[in-house]
């Protein structure tokens, strides 16, 4: 019982020290982020200096639906405006990039209503664009006024924000037509009428035939 005790005692101490040695070694991987959200802000900052006076949120950008069928019922922020959209809205293409429009010369505008609404949204930041000129003794055609420039300023944040339309629910009340009509029996006729569309018409043009005969 005296040597079980003996080697009990030395085997905890082992196992102390040890523990000590791993939490000691693991205290020293450690990382502080303490300063993370002020050394953002502070490069936030310095970046709205360097790039003064264009808009601190980067270049205007079209709004787009999303990928997939999980997404396509939502609008979000796209890569660029197509070539269509800019020459709908009057803007050159080499021309788009130097005033803060990003371009995307791959994309391809499937319907019309997108199309309209990426033009309009051209045509409002095109209204109020503040182009200031790259000599201040040399003024160009399209360059901004001198009393447009003493009162313009930098946009902090986003701009033209995208938002998306909250679907409304209309309340109606329930007739007795709709309390009678068959939904079910509907549907199963329509089916029906779909599958053999293509008999009717070959019994109908043959029928057409024998008449003709």
């Amino acid at each position: 019982m005296k040597a079980a005790s003996i080697v009990m005692d030395v085997c905890l101490t082992y196992v102390s020290s040890f523990q000590f040695q791993v939490s000691h070694e693991a205290q020293q991987r450690y990382s502080q982020w303490a300063l993370q959200e002020a050394l953002a802000e502070l490069s936030r900052q310095q970046k709205a200096v360097k790039i003064f006076p264009r808009p601190t949120a980067g270049a205007l950008r079209p709004i787009v639906h999303g990928q997939t069928l999980k997404y396509n019922m939502k609008v979000r922020a796209g890569r660029g405006f197509s070539l269509e959209e800019l020459k709908a809205a009057g803007i050159p293409k080499k021309l788009a990039p130097t005033i803060g429009i990003s371009v995307d010369h791959r994309r391809r505008n499937r319907s019309l209503e997108g199309l309209q609404t990426n033009v309009q949204r051209l045509k409002t930041y095109k209204a109020k664009l503040v182009i200031f000129p790259r000599r201040a003794k040399k003024v160009k055609a399209g360059d901004s006024s001198a009393e447009e420039l003493a009162t313009a300023t930098q946009v902090q944040g986003p701009y033209l924000p995208i938002t998306r339309e909250q679907p409304t629910v209309e309340v109606v009340k329930v007739t007795d037509e709709m309390k009678s009509f068959n939904a079910y029996g509907k549907l199963r006729i329509e089916r029906t009428n779909a599958r053999h569309v293509g008999i009717r018409q070959k019994r109908a043009a043959e029928a057409e035939k024998e008449e003709k005969k």
